[in-house]
């Protein structure tokens, strides 16, 4: 029996032996008026011990998980749920409670798929995780899944993102030969490979859809169905709009380093790329900065981009490595 039930087991076997003593005519030794009092109003001395009684009780923990923001978890090209095991693990050990989601779509080579269409996938999954959680998510999208996560905040009007976390994203576009486009197109390189990805053909495929030759800035400007898009590089209807979406998002984090060895220029995860001579130009050198044509100078300006490059991790490094997920994630996971 708990310590309250007991109280009020006992409460109620006194206050029948009090009827019974009145029914006889008895009184208190003393006959007092605290007796009567007593006799009439018993229950109070117990209303009177309970705040003390409850400080013998057992303290309850108190729950984190009603602390923590819900986490989303958006993956990259040729990647799978199984690739974040160790993420989830960090999360659950420093934030325990949180629920944290890894969304379990366009795996494998399906992540090929135009980056449209695995946004609007993406995007119905994401609906109801938020409509869940009235005081806001985060995002930590890797690699690719860091241009899906930008385009959802960008065509999402009533999104709650509190950090969108970039993990070695190509934000500014790709311009390099890596394994993976010697997989996909063995016979190119990255000097005429704007031959297939600035085709109707070519942006078919999600690499292409961020593919981004600096010799060949026109065809890019006019042929990228995806990156000059969500970039503000072209003009569309849905510019303004998708802008005011994107400004919703509480921070930017971005992520990336020198020594990823996928990411060309590496200094694409913060925005910087190359110019024609192809020496990389910062974010605050960019265009799309200048003309803050998305938002990026705007979230400078009131703080809410978190810049952390870190040296010695590779590419498919990012999502497993503690010293990076202390330093740089997990402080945003609140």
């Amino acid at each position: 029996m708990g310590t309250e039930n007991f109280v009020f087991s006992c409460e109620a076997k006194r206050v029948d032996w009090e009827a019974e003593r009145i029914k006889a005519g008895e009184t208190r030794p003393g006959g007092s008026m605290l007796g009567l009092w007593g006799q009439r109003f018993p229950s109070v001395w117990v209303l009177l011990l309970l705040p003390f009684l409850q400080l013998l009780l057992p303290a309850v923990p108190a729950s984190h998980s009603a602390s923590y923001k819900p986490v989303i978890v958006v993956h990259g090209l040729f990647d799978s749920s199984y690739s974040f095991r160790h993420l989830l693990e960090y999360i659950n050990e420093t934030h325990p409670g949180t629920v944290v989601t890894v969304l379990d779509l366009f795996d494998g080579r399906e992540s090929l798929r135009p980056l449209w269409e695995q946004v609007q996938g993406f995007r119905e999954a994401v609906v109801p995780i938020m409509a869940k959680a009235p005081e806001g998510v985060h995002l930590i999208c890797y690699s690719q899944g860091g241009l899906v996560c930008r385009a959802l905040l960008s065509v999402m009007d009533d999104h709650n993102v509190d950090s969108f976390i970039s993990l070695s994203s190509p934000q500014m576009g790709q311009y390099g030969d890596t394994d993976y486009l010697k997989w996909l197109f063995p016979t190119s390189m990255r000097s005429n490979l704007y031959r297939i990805c600035y085709s109707p053909w070519g942006q078919e495929f999600s690499i292409c859809n961020y593919w981004h030759d600096p010799h060949h800035d026109d065809l890019y400007l006019n042929a990228s169905s995806f990156l000059a898009l969500i970039n503000g590089e072209r003009d569309h209807p849905n510019a303004t709009a998708w802008r005011k979406n994107f400004l919703r998002v509480g921070r930017l984090v971005l992520i990336g380093g020198p020594d990823d060895g996928v990411i060309t220029p590496w200094q694409s995860s913060f925005f910087g790329f190359y110019d024609a001579n192809e020496t990389v130009l910062e974010m605050e050198e960019q265009l799309v900065y200048l003309r803050d044509s998305f938002g990026l100078k705007t979230l400078l300006a009131r703080g809410a981009i978190v810049r952390c490059p870190m040296a010695g991790i590779v590419h498919t490094a990012w999502h497993s490595n503690r010293t990076l997920y202390e330093t740089c994630i997990e402080p945003w996971l609140s």
